[in-house]
């Protein structure tokens, strides 16, 4: 039914896939460390203006989730695509 190269490079495939979302998760993983990192360092120097800054920072890992998600999902359909 399926040929040892067909079945090589499927194999190929899904590596790639899965170092691509790796690849992905690390990266948001770092962006979301340095953002909650600098917003305690912000809130340290100004607690009155905790609430602002929790917010930003709220917004901004959204955003980075959101990237990251979708960095997963290119990665698995290109490797479903082979």
């Amino acid at each position: 039914m399926f040929n040892s190269t067909f079945l090589v490079e499927l194999g190929y495939a899904f590596l790639g896939a899965g170092i691509g979302a790796g690849i992905a998760v690390l990266g948001a993983g770092l962006g979301i460390g340095k953002i909650g990192g600098s917003a305690v360092e912000s809130i340290a120097r100004q607690p009155s203006e905790s609430g602002k800054i929790q917010t930003a920072m709220i917004i901004a890992s959204a955003l980075i989730e959101g990237v990251a998600l979708f960095a997963i999902v290119v990665c698995l359909l290109i490797a479903i695509k082979q």
